[in-house]
């Protein structure tokens, strides 16, 4: 099979993805109060709970590394990275609609979340015949 399409493209892209997910979890595990600050909430009782958020994120930084290094090999991961980065906003839209969260909480969308939609709907389009391809015969 030929390398998958727009490959320098989606390495970068997947480069860029993981450095900014772990380098994102590092600085928000370090310190979980920087959104509600930045966002004018109160501060959480519970700051652990957005230090885990933040480590979660940070290893998904590892597996689009690993997607960088190998493309034709990504689809399934970046496939729950998109999902993903479709829910937040989800999430967020209803937190914002309710009042629950003011709308200057969007940050944390557009830099996790709405920035890498193009690149990882293109990903996903290019790897999709590598996602399919019969592996019977690997494993027979």
């Amino acid at each position: 099979m030929p390398p998958i399409r727009r490959r320098r493209f989606h390495r970068a892209a997947f480069a860029a993805a993981g450095i900014y997910n772990i380098v994102w979890g590092l600085w928000s595990a370090l310190d979980p109060q920087w959104l509600f600050r930045f966002a004018g909430l109160p501060p959480l009782n519970h700051p652990a709970i957005f230090s885990c958020l933040a480590m979660v994120i940070g290893l998904y930084g590892v597996l689009y590394l690993s997607i960088a290094r190998a493309p034709e090999d990504g689809w399934l991961i970046a496939a729950v990275g998109l999902t993903g980065k479709v829910l937040g906003p989800i999430g967020l839209a209803d937190l914002i609609a309710r009042g629950a969260w003011p709308a200057s909480t969007i940050v944390l969308c557009l830099t996790n979340d709405l920035i890498w939609w193009i690149p990882f709907g293109l990903y996903l389009w290019d790897a999709w015949p590598f996602a399919r391809r019969d592996t019977r015969s690997e494993s027979d």
